[in-house]
């Protein structure tokens, strides 16, 4: 299995919101916090391999994932040169996660969205072809549906999920095997329990439900029409908790008792870069260092 961080990282795509320089100074507190791995993404228009290389270079043992780099957005050799150059420079300290994306999102690029499976398989084939005597990073796929799960247990080192219940990592742990590398996210809403908290974060859920891929996913777990068009609380129970220490540690332990390697913290809704530090340094994932 790959040595990729710790049992805890940080969806880290509020830092897309701020200046470079500024994004930098706050990786360096990330770190300084006791962040081992951080999560980027591929959706704000802020390229994630130059943000990649600028926090490896500002920090001295961070780790960055990309969860997850759009494979339309390159082909495969630009891809391979992008990740060998980042595994030469930082050795063992960069993740990269690959995905097809949604529909909507590759079709607003112009671009053709094609079979997903089959898609990544090929693309897959053409990175390996390139590769040669390079070393590459960590490789990973962003999985929900069971063939892409049993993909990313093939041919890459893991597999990072979003918007999934635990559920979702033991099924993904029984298929991928005990020596693949698992990430789920786990979503955590930025107040506290109480009669009011689900509808805190029903708007930004509702807007993950958009997507299809993600309702699919949910309808295998057991979640109906009336869960996915109210994003009903025992929807938001599934796949969020709120921001109390008990329950987020709780949640953590459900995820690994269910086979995560490493849970993927993100606060929920999106909060400033700040509001992200002080809470970390007011200790929410103190018993899991």
């Amino acid at each position: 299995m790959p040595r990729v961080g710790g049992p805890v990282g940080l969806w880290a795509g509020f830092l897309d919101r701020m200046p470079t320089a500024e994004a930098v100074a706050c990786v360096r507190d990330l770190e300084r916090l006791g962040i081992g791995t951080i999560w980027l993404q591929e959706y704000s228009g802020v390229d994630p391999f130059v943000r990649s290389a600028l926090y490896l270079a500002a920090t001295t043992e961070l780790r960055v994932a990309l969860g997850v780099a759009v494979i339309h957005a390159r082909d495969a050799e630009a891809m391979v040169a992008v990740a060998t150059t980042l595994e030469s420079a930082y050795p063992g300290r960069f993740v990269l996660g690959l995905g097809v994306s949604h529909r909507a999102l590759v079709e607003a690029r112009g671009h053709s969205f094609g079979p997903p499976i089959a898609t990544m398989a090929s693309y897959l084939d053409a990175m390996d072809a390139r590769v040669g005597k390079r070393a590459m990073p960590t490789r990973i796929l962003g999985a929900l549906g069971p063939r892409m799960v049993e993909l990313a247990g093939i041919r890459t080192d893991g597999v990072h999920t979003y918007f999934c219940p635990v559920a979702h990592t033991g099924t993904t742990r029984e298929a991928i095997g005990p020596d693949r590398w698992l990430a789920p996210t786990q979503m955590v809403a930025l107040s506290p329990p109480g009669t009011g908290w689900h509808d805190g974060i029903r708007p930004y859920l509702a807007l993950c439900l958009g997507m299809p891929n993600y309702t699919r996913n949910l309808r295998r777990f057991g979640f109906d029409d009336e869960d996915l068009a109210t994003t009903s609380d025992a929807l938001i129970d599934a796949l969020c908790v709120p921001d109390e220490a008990e329950a987020v540690q709780h949640r953590l332990a459900s995820q690994r008792r269910a086979g995560a390697d490493q849970v993927v913290i993100q606060l929920v809704p999106p909060p400033p870069a700040r509001a992200v530090v002080d809470r970390l340094a007011r200790g929410l994932l103190e018993p899991t260092r």
